[in-house]
């Protein structure tokens, strides 16, 4: 669990750091949108570039993205393997004592593969390089123009921001309470199904139990200090434009022209 990125903010001093945060917020959906259109591996090349570039100009180390990276690996060998036995179009690539792999299980396992990892890491750079006050000012000027629709921005990016600030937090708690299992002589990683069930269950109960006492107690805290959120706020911190905040919004925009332009002529 500790080799989960998602949600932990490195102060670094670079040039993404210092973007406004509803210009990040407005790249990375520039960017998921790219992912997700059909540009083969030539769009995909061009991504991974762009992402690599990302990570080198915030000075983010490669190893921090990679651990956001270890905990879906388990689910992407399920996928091919399941790919393997659906997937049967295209020509032989493998024969294992009978067992075909054909070639369109793989590229569409390749498919699937790339874009999840490019998604975690344009998500994770997102959260590892904008304060969590910061994501939750930009949501909710974002979400601002559906308030006529009575969309609770503020409550929605209140949400968002707690969620993302907490999951470091978790974590740490679930690794505090395997290591006081494991000092009681409970066994996460050996023994027969039944038992790693048993076991499962005596780290997610304490951890629920210990989730909700931390809501608990952040709902008393922001209760004793007054806050409603259906009151009219007031900023300390305002949001403003600048100049590098345009230039990343194009850079980004060509991007996604030149990933849209692909995948219309490939």
């Amino acid at each position: 669990m500790s080799n989960i990125a998602l949600g932990r903010y490195i102060p670094t001093n670079s040039w993404i750091h210092r973007l406004d945060p509803r210009m990040k917020i407005i790249n990375m959906l520039f960017l998921m949108v790219a992912v997700f259109l059909p540009a083969r591996f030539y769009g995909y090349g061009i991504l991974s570039v762009v992402a690599v570039s990302l990570v080198l100009v915030s000075k983010l180390k490669f190893g921090f993205i990679l651990k956001s990276l270890k905990p879906v690996l388990l689910m992407l060998i399920f996928l091919l393997v399941i790919n393997i036995f659906v997937i049967r179009t295209g020509y032989v690539v493998i024969n294992i004592f009978g067992l075909l792999v054909f070639s369109d299980a793989l590229f569409q396992t390749a498919y699937i593969v790339i874009r999840l990892l490019l998604m975690i890491m344009i998500t994770t750079l997102l959260t590892a390089t904008t304060k969590p006050l910061d994501l939750t000012l930009g949501i909710e000027d974002l979400l601002a123009p559906f308030k006529r629709f009575k969309v609770p921005a503020h409550e929605i990016a209140m949400m968002i921001s707690i969620a993302l600030r907490f999951i470091p937090t978790l974590i740490e708690e679930s690794q505090r309470i395997m290591k006081a299992q494991a000092s009681r002589g409970v066994d996460l990683t050996e023994g027969k199904i039944n038992e790693k069930i048993v076991a499962i269950l005596s780290l997610i109960v304490p951890l629920f139990v210990s989730s909700f006492q931390r809501a608990e107690e952040l709902a008393d805290a922001m209760e004793a200090r007054g806050y409603s959120p259906t009151a009219k706020r007031t900023r300390y911190k305002q949001l403003q434009v600048t100049l590098k905040d345009w230039v990343s919004l194009f850079l980004v925009s060509c991007v996604l022209i030149a990933i849209g332009t692909l995948a219309w002529f490939v």
